[in-house]
């Protein structure tokens, strides 16, 4: 198969004073999908999870936009591609195809599904946990496919335990992808992000169920888009360094540290999911020894790449790249934050601000709301975040400049918008306009310090983090 072409950069201010011990940095991966005759479609596989709890007999028109999606998203997927649907309740039954576990999409199988579509019913609870688990038995049967979930929920997960779905997402980690989507007002945001974040899907509020139609057949058009199962990034530390956290900042944010696998004491790997063409920036943090870092010399404290997995064998597809920290007494090159860092920052504190409000509209202290709220609408406008600013446009009215933060909660304020902003919490918006130091090709370099093998293009040691030049 022809695969994507990716590029790896970073943007980093790698000065760091004395009195500092943290590193950061912005990667940014770029994939540009194959194009062209000899591009090979690769295998994909496909679980469609419907709740079908009681509760989604109100209204009638619920379970029946729902058959309606899903039936879209079956004839939005392309020829061959193996699916499956299950309905989910307090426990999950595969109710299409009756016997084997995934079948092709063709003609018959497509007209087959829709069938069984129109016998789902609305009985029992609700356990997220066991739909998931399902799907995963189901797609381990194609480890070689781009691997794709979607879930559609009305309801809180109230049939199992929280620790009970975090099981699930643990075992269900870096082996699919999933989007969920929720319908109605009685279901948690915190459930469907917590979902998303761990297995590197979307999540969103749909207001009318005669909007799951589109929604679902541009999710599996989103899925068809997909031709990387699995893209990983893996960092290497020096001695001097240690990895603090690893998180997606764009197209939406999730941390991906607790999801990484240690490899060994300097080097960590961590899933992203599949990629088709698109764009996404992670946010790295290193843990620097204030006193082990020369001053005044640049050093490698980490190296990045990306890996895609074989087996169990990593294959690097881009990188590597190096994040760099320079010791300085000079608080002018120190004290100022790269744009991008700045930038996903402050899209991280506007997120925790939408979450604030939301929390304390919830709880009737609608002083705090509006307090958490304005603060939300200035971070927005100065970051150019028009996702945020378009749902708390629904919930508050803006009391001049928006970049004072001063707002006032509608009299009337809809429970569908209220979890509609909620979800918008975890969206970024792009930096624009930054300088990142991308891979170089060539020759390999020697180590002039330790005699090591380095990548082509490096200005530093991967063992021991020196410059590699001979007069450093």
């Amino acid at each position: 198969m022809t695969r994507p072409q990716i590029s790896l950069s970073v943007g980093q201010n790698e000065y760091l004073s004395p009195h500092d011990g943290e590193m950061h940095a912005v990667l940014t991966v770029a994939a540009q999908g194959p194009d062209g005759p000899e591009t090979t479609v690769p295998e994909a596989a496909e679980v469609i999870a419907i709740d079908c709890s009681g509760s989604m007999h109100y209204p009638p028109t619920k379970l029946a936009g729902a058959r309606r999606a899903a039936a879209a998203a079956v004839d939005a997927m392309r020829d061959g591609v193996h699916f499956a649907i299950v309905a989910g309740t307090d426990t999950a039954t595969k109710v299409f195809p009756a016997d084997v576990g995934l079948v092709p999409a063709d003609p018959t199988s497509r007209t087959a599904a829709k069938r069984a579509l129109r016998d789902l019913t609305a009985i029992g609870g609700t356990a997220m946990g066991t739909w998931l688990r399902l799907a995963n038995r189901l797609l381990a049967a194609h480890p070689a496919a781009v691997r794709h979930v979607m879930l559609l929920t009305d309801g809180r997960n109230e049939h199992e335990t929280s620790e009970q779905l975090k099981a699930v997402l643990a075992e269900c980690a870096g082996r699919f992808v999933c989007d969920a989507r929720g319908i109605g007002v009685d279901w948690a945001p915190e459930e469907l992000m917590a979902i998303v974040q761990a297995l590197h899907g979307t999540a969103d509020a749909v207001e009318d169920v005669d909007d799951l139609v589109a929604d679902f057949a541009a999710m599996t058009r989103a899925a068809m888009g997909r031709v990387l199962p699995d893209v990983r990034v893996r960092v290497r530390t020096a001695p001097f360094a240690r990895l603090r956290f690893v998180k997606q900042v764009l197209p939406t944010r999730s941390d991906l540290t607790s999801f990484g696998v240690v490899v060994d004491a300097r080097t960590t790997v961590l899933p992203t999911g599949a990629w088709g063409a698109e764009t996404r920036d992670f946010h790295v943090c290193l843990d620097i020894d204030r006193g082990t870092v020369p001053p005044d010399e640049e050093v490698q404290a980490a190296r990045v790449d990306l890996v895609v997995l074989d087996g169990d064998v990593p294959h690097p597809v881009a990188g590597p790249v190096p994040v760099r920290v320079h010791r300085t007494e000079d608080l002018r090159l120190s004290s100022v934050l790269h744009p991008a860092v700045a930038h996903y920052t402050g899209q991280s504190e506007m997120g925790l601000a939408v979450m604030a409000g939301y929390d304390a509209y919830d709880v009737g202290d609608a002083a705090r709301a509006e307090q958490e709220w304005g603060r939300a609408i200035a971070l927005a406008s100065g970051l150019g975040n028009g996702h945020v600013l378009d749902r708390l446009a629904r919930l508050v009215d803006v009391v001049g400049d928006p970049a004072d933060g001063k707002v006032r909660v509608k009299t009337a304020v809809s429970p569908h918008d209220l979890l509609a902003l909620a979800m918008s919490s975890v969206m970024s918006s792009q930096v624009r306009d930054v300088d990142t130091a991308g891979e170089a090709s060539g020759p390999d370099v020697v180590c002039a310090h330790c005699c090591h093998v380095c990548p082509p293009g490096a200005r530093f040691c991967v063992a021991c983090g020196r410059s590699i030049g001979a007069d450093a």
